[in-house]
């Protein structure tokens, strides 16, 4: 809730609720001011930063002692396209106010410059506000294709969309409340101890997006994705214009 309008939880009450469930990492991802973001546009550009990122820094102090690494990340938005954005930090924010003006391009470049990457999230997310859906096979890393905040239609959609590019896929539960009735993740084989190492992971191939309905109960575990007809069978099609760049 520090940085994201649609979020009603603060950062550090995160730490015990995912640990229940069995995660051993999560990475906080809050809208940035050219989406759904809370942060005053009339601040300086300094001071926005540093309320953008206290929820993160928020749930990184709660988690101290605990099992549960906390990492940052940047839920990056165009026209209603939004992007994830993993191995960058408040510096690198602080030092690249011009972001807000860059083209998609621009944003994937200067992402790969700092050694990060960028994922492409829910990509056919349909809503009543977004008049479009746009994809960016040319500029992303991968393509999230399981979001627990996302009909199962259209996840689906995303999976097919990532198999016929050969992307990368990940899965995350978009959590901005809980409970939850689902979640998603990424299971890798070994554990991840920075975010440095999520995306070496990642772009390695060693991730596997898994998802969980369900998740109060104990007796449920996660399941990979490429497992569900429901989230790779592609059973309703896509209502919104897709524009291709």
């Amino acid at each position: 809730m520090e940085a994201s309008k649609c979020s009603c939880t603060p950062g550090e009450d995160y730490i015990e609720y995912m640990l229940g469930l069995g995660y051993s990492g999560i990475i906080v991802t809050d809208h940035f001011f050219n989406g759904n973001s809370c942060v005053p546009k009339d601040l300086p550009w300094a001071d926005r930063i540093e309320q953008y990122c206290s929820g993160y820094e928020h749930a990184l102090a709660a988690s101290k002692g605990t099992d549960l690494n906390v990492m940052f990340g940047v839920e990056f938005n165009f026209e209603g396209d939004e992007y994830l954005l993993y191995g960058i930090d408040k510096k690198w924010l602080l030092e690249n106010e011009d972001i807000m003006v860059m083209s998609r391009k621009e944003i994937y470049d200067l992402v790969h410059m700092a050694g990060g990457m960028m994922i492409h999230a829910h990509p056919y997310r349909e809503r009543g506000y977004l008049p479009n859906i746009h994809l960016t096979p040319s500029v992303c890393d991968g393509a999230e294709v399981y979001n627990s905040g996302n009909p199962d239609w259209q996840n689906a959609l995303g999976y097919q969309y990532a198999k016929e590019h050969d992307f990368l896929m990940s899965a995350g539960s978009d959590i901005h409340q809980f409970p939850m009735l689902s979640m998603g993740g990424m299971s890798f084989p070994y554990k991840i101890n920075s975010i440095q190492e999520y995306v070496k992971a990642f772009l390695a191939g060693d991730g596997t997006p898994m998802f969980r309905i369900n998740p109060e109960s104990k007796d449920t575990e996660f399941t990979p994705v490429e497992e569900s007809e429901l989230l790779t069978k592609v059973t309703k099609e896509h209502t919104l214009p897709i524009i291709m760049h």
